[in-house]
């Protein structure tokens, strides 16, 4: 049966504009200073200032415009806003701190000039290929080598490939024997299909090129190719049974594996063009003698302020008191330059306000954790929440998060996320609250120096915790851990 309800609700909608502000607050730096370069190139009313711009007086002659007849109305909202234009204030964005040392605060974290193809592609010439149709093979196998160096591919996929792409027809053996050739080629272990093969391939050609510690490295050898699994799994005493061999030549052994590279192409760019990467802090803290010092890092956002020459046609309306506004062209052309200083304004109002609820949301964090600030200590980060800060700055919560997010700060300590500042708390035994970082820490300190022979369970990492005041949950313990990446107590021994 149907029926009829009649019901109210409250409910709030960001605009078009809020929203925009928002995605603004949620960029950080790099990003950020991208997207005034958009708009730059979008808006010709907002410019980029030089210093040398003029200043415009648009209300000067305003007690000398006639009055006008009723064509005037037709202007009117256009007349109305340049009255409103002239009366705001700012219509610029200047700093009103930039240091010249921002720019320093620049991290290069990767920086190579030859990509894995371009040096693979150079050695073709050294595998001693038959005919065209080999060579044909070794640049598609190339190809399909993956950023690790790894080649994941079925033989088979590869062969289907060759066959739609030139219309020839390879078969399995050809296809797997110039693969084997490619494997011989720089960097060592190159195209591998798992990390067994290309360890194998290693050891195997440092046997051959180095014969010291051979008789470790043919062990090590040994292991690769029949216990694989058995030493992926660290059940090292299974080996020892197996191969009837001595705690120390077991060591030897797996010390000679750990030398090997996982990851055979790891010191190649994954492009033809040269990969850098750069962290670039959006906020920078200064001890100057004990006492915090913040400041944005205002290096990648330029001065901004409305283009001259849309000032000047404003200027040359207001002082023809309309006249010039008349014909549908006029009309346009004024209606086109309004929507455009409003989005240049409107987008200068929007970067002052992300500067403001950024500086205001890292401040509050700066007061909040001032002693890790002041010492670069981990153990005296506080328990905070987004909440927490939300309540200090009166900001919205949703804020305070768009503002964390892939967001840097420089300290005398190192660049930090921001994100890593907050944390959960935790009821310790006697009553009081700590910091899930501080937990992570303790965790830590505890499985870097526990005996590597025979690593602690979680279990017993519960315990141990306890011992030092936490209670926390075995399963709680494990999730700790994962997300610091350590393993679990069985992966982590060691001979």
């Amino acid at each position: 049966m149907l029926k009829q309800n009649l019901s109210q609700k409250q409910t709030h909608k960001l605009s078009p504009r809020q929203m925009q502000l928002m995605k603004l607050v949620q960029l950080p730096a790099m990003s950020f200073s991208q997207r005034i370069k958009e708009e730059l190139e979008n808006n010709p009313a907002l410019e980029e200032d030089d210093g040398q711009s003029d200043v415009f007086d648009l209300d000067s002659n305003s007690d000398d415009i006639p009055a006008e007849s009723e064509e005037r109305e037709e202007v009117f909202e256009l007349d109305d806003y340049i009255s409103d234009y002239i009366e705001e204030d700012p219509i610029s964005y200047r700093q009103t701190e930039k240091k010249e040392d921002d720019r320093q605060d620049k991290y290069t974290l990767l920086s190579v000039h030859e990509s894995l193809l371009e040096h693979l592609q150079k050695q073709i010439g050294l595998l001693e290929l038959e005919n065209e149709t080999e060579e044909l093979i070794a640049r598609q196998i190339i190809g399909t080598i993956d950023d690790d160096g790894y080649f994941r591919r079925e033989i088979n996929d590869v062969i289907d490939d060759i066959l739609f792409l030139y219309s020839l027809d390879v078969d399995y053996n050809t296809v797997e024997k110039i693969l084997r050739k490619i494997q011989k080629l720089d960097p060592i272990g190159i195209g591998a299909r798992d990390l067994r093969e290309t360890l194998i391939i290693q050891l195997k050609r440092s046997i051959e090129n180095n014969p010291e510690s051979k008789e470790a490295k043919e062990l090590a050898l040994d292991i690769l190719e029949n216990y694989f699994d058995i030493f992926s799994k660290k059940h090292y005493a299974k080996i020892q049974r197996n191969l009837n061999i001595s705690r120390i030549e077991l060591k030897e052994a797996i010390d000679e594996i750990l030398k090997l590279n996982p990851k055979p192409a790891s010191g190649f760019s994954v492009s033809n063009n040269i990969k850098s990467e750069y962290i670039i802090p959006d906020f920078i803290i200064d001890n100057k003698g004990d006492e915090l010092e913040l400041r944005l890092n205002n290096s990648e956002i330029p001065d901004l302020h409305i283009n001259d020459a849309y000032l000047k046609v404003l200027k040359t309306f207001k002082e023809s008191g309309g006249k010039s506004g008349k014909s549908t062209k006029d009309k346009n052309t004024l209606m086109f330059i309004k929507q455009k200083i409003d989005s240049a304004k409107w987008f200068i109002d929007a970067i002052q306000q992300r500067q403001q609820t950024l500086y205001k949301t890292m401040y509050a964090i700066l007061q909040f954790q001032y002693d890790y600030f002041l010492t670069g200590d981990r153990r005296r980060l506080k328990p905070m929440i987004l909440k927490d800060i939300a309540d200090i700055t009166g900001l919205d919560i949703s804020t305070i998060s768009r503002v964390a997010s892939a967001k840097y700060v420089q300290t005398e300590f190192g660049v930090k996320r921001l994100k890593d500042f907050f944390s959960e708390s935790i009821k310790k035994e006697d009553g009081g609250e700590v910091s899930t970082i501080e937990v992570k820490e303790t965790l830590k300190n505890i499985i870097d120096s526990e005996n590597k022979q025979k690593p602690y369970s979680d279990d017993q990492l519960r315990k141990l915790l306890k011992d030092r005041g936490f209670n926390v949950a075995r399963r709680t313990i494990a999730k700790y851990r994962e997300q610091m990446g350590i393993s679990v107590g069985r992966l982590r021994k060691m001979i």
